[in-house]
């Protein structure tokens, strides 16, 4: 399979809507006039995914404080994703795409190691969409563990607590 085209800062976002953990439909086009973080990853509830989410969770407040939403999206269904989000207190939205017609969009699947293998998978990816609806930012193969501080800092941001 051919790598998806990886987007970069300055492209247009490719516009989505996608169900959430309770089957509502979010669209992207919905966080127009304010600066959204789209964060691509592999299966709710598995250990890194955990955290990551967890990390944005806990900090949540302080993004929305500058202005940023968040929205995770994995090809998980939605009733993972409700299980995910009711276990874990998450207060941001978890979009499913099953098809995975998003994830490919924006370059966040397709060929990636995985324990020094070569598999077709969810490449755990960062996005920075910006009031415009344009790539502000795009980060590719980014860490579950420390990934949102770095985020903060890429983005200038202060830490958060």
């Amino acid at each position: 399979m051919r790598m998806t085209e990886r987007l970069a800062a300055g492209d247009p976002a490719p516009d989505f809507t996608l169900p959430d953990a309770d089957g509502k439909p979010v669209s992207l086009a919905e966080f127009r006039g304010r600066r959204v973080i789209v964060y691509f990853y592999p299966a709710a509830s598995t250990p890194g995914c955990t955290k990551q989410a967890c990390d944005f969770r806990d900090t949540l407040d302080s993004f929305a404080n500058e202005g940023f939403a968040v929205l995770g999206i994995s090809p998980d269904k939605p009733a993972k994703l409700a299980k995910f989000r009711d276990n874990q207190k998450l207060s941001f939205p978890l979009l499913s795409d099953p098809d995975r017609q998003v994830l490919g969009a924006y370059g966040a699947y397709g060929e990636k190691k995985l324990y020094g293998k070569t598999v077709q998978g969810v490449i755990r990816s960062t996005f920075v969409i910006d009031a415009d609806g344009a790539v502000e930012l795009a980060q590719y193969g980014v860490k579950a563990t420390g990934h949102v501080a770095k985020l903060r800092r890429d983005l200038g941001l202060a830490a958060s607590q």
